[in-house]
């Protein structure tokens, strides 16, 4: 017997989330013998994001049942039933946190459609709920609700099951009653850890770092690593026996933090990181009569000095396309367009002509300059201001002569815009062509607080 079910929820913090519709059916293998569907009232805000999403707002709630209402009717319909979703572990966690909150310890065994999916149609271009049915034909109404999705899963399901002909990934695949979840020492550790930027170290019985990481939610991240399933995660999570963190408010000062304290400790589940993190560069160079043009290249082929630094060829011919457009650049002097004549931009006056030599080289270089002096570090003296581990506190990364020397905090005007004051408040840290590559990269992409141009020595 299984029970197909599919949830939706406020969306919020790790957790935190509350339910707002839920969509079960029973079904036996051949048809569906219960079903249960119905809005559920949270009893707190749905994140803007979600109600635009599902279309579900608080005003529909209001009058619908709380949880502790439908709880007992949730255990009935799934009584000695497998639990199937798409993403399982997502809707069983809601479920079980949700019957914890009214003391009751709410236990099933599961069935994730994703995994399923993942063995037996392994050509599948996506593994997301609408895309995947779509690719089978299945069709899907009200899709972001719970009874359109659960209604899909349990299409998508049939299916599958059709196809285990030798029934090997239904003995593999089914859980234990504590899919999800955790173990006691392991709840203990993520309890303690923050939802917060910052780094967490795990470490074994010894003390010794066996992992560490950045992210923007500690707590989310340590508990996708004892939830994760393969051999390498299982044999972390059993060596983990305590997690540490360190909070640093900025998420630039959380992947600096990262890469300074990978190449100082190599912990043993770290995946090996790459000599250089980016692949591709952008720089400049002399085109005819003088004008300077931005072309992109390999990082191992070039020798000379580079602007800045990408990941991929995509990103940075992507990157050159938008810089040249936001600054009048010609298409044909960067080799973005193979025109012989003018490029396509000069009909629609975005090029004032260089590709025919028409537009002054003075003033076209200016603009060149312009990008290089925007998106690289090379040469400057400033401080970058960001968020601070508490309120009243910011981050401060420090960099001078276009090198990064190493960042700090402080909660003080006068310790940002005293240089020598600033200089002791930092922690420093190596530069190299690694750093240079994530600030950079950083700053194209998200916004700091603020950038403090100083004073050069």
């Amino acid at each position: 017997m299984y029970a197909v079910l599919d949830i939706e929820t406020t969306g919020g913090k790790y957790n935190e989330e509350g339910i707002t519709e839920i969509a079960i059916h029973r079904f036996d293998g051949h048809q569906v013998t219960d079903k249960f569907i119905s809005l559920v009232n949270p009893e707190k805000e749905i994140q803007p994001f979600v109600v635009k999403l599902t279309g579900i707002n608080t005003k529909m709630l209001r009058t619908a049942p709380k949880f502790h209402e439908v709880a007992k009717r949730i255990v009935e319909i799934t009584e000695g039933a497998v639990l199937i979703a798409h993403n399982a572990q997502f809707d069983y966690r809601i479920l079980r946190t949700e019957f914890r909150r009214l003391g009751y310890n709410y236990e099933r065994k599961t069935l994730c459609t994703v995994e399923l999916a993942q063995k037996l149609l392994p050509d599948a271009e996506s593994y997301s709920l609408g895309k995947l049915v779509r690719s089978l034909g299945i069709t899907v109404s009200d899709r972001h609700r719970a009874n359109g999705d659960a209604l899909a899963t349990l299409k998508l399901f049939k299916l599958l099951l059709d196809k285990d002909s030798e029934k090997a990934i239904l003995k593999t695949v089914v859980k234990a009653e504590t899919l999800g979840e955790l173990s006691p020492r392991q709840l203990d550790i993520v309890a303690n850890v923050p939802s917060e930027t910052g780094i967490y170290y795990m470490h074994n019985k010894d003390g010794d770092i066996i992992f560490l990481g950045k992210s923007s939610n500690i707590k989310k991240r340590v508990n996708q690593h004892f939830t994760k399933s393969g051999h390498r995660a299982r044999r972390l999570q059993k060596e983990t026996k305590k997690v540490t963190f360190e909070k640093t408010g900025s998420e630039l000062a959380a992947q600096l933090k990262e890469y300074e304290e990978l190449k100082r400790n190599s912990p043993k589940y770290n995946q090996r990181r790459k000599s250089r993190l980016y692949s591709h560069v952008m720089h400049k160079v002399s085109h005819k009569n003088g004008y300077l043009a931005l072309h992109i290249g390999s990082a191992e082929m070039i020798q000379t000095e580079f602007i800045t630094s990408f990941i991929s060829i995509h990103g940075a011919r992507n990157f050159l396309h938008e810089a040249s457009l936001a600054h009048g650049l010609c298409d044909k002097i960067n080799g973005i367009s193979q025109a012989k004549n003018e490029c396509g931009r000069y009909e629609e006056e975005l090029c004032l002509g260089a590709c025919i030599d028409e537009e002054p080289v003075e003033t076209y270089n200016e603009r060149v300059l312009e990008v290089t002096e925007k998106y690289s570090l090379s040469d400057k003296n400033q401080v970058i201001v960001d968020k601070g581990r508490e309120t009243g506190e910011y981050c401060a990364i420090l960099i001078q002569n276009g090198r990064f020397k190493g960042m700090g905090y402080y909660g003080l005007n006068h310790q940002i815009n005293n240089i020598h004051i600033l200089e002791n408040l930092i922690t420093p840290m190596k530069c190299d062509a690694n750093t240079k590559h994530i600030i950079e990269s950083y700053l194209r992409k998200r916004k700091v607080l603020k950038i403090l141009e100083l004073q050069s020595e």
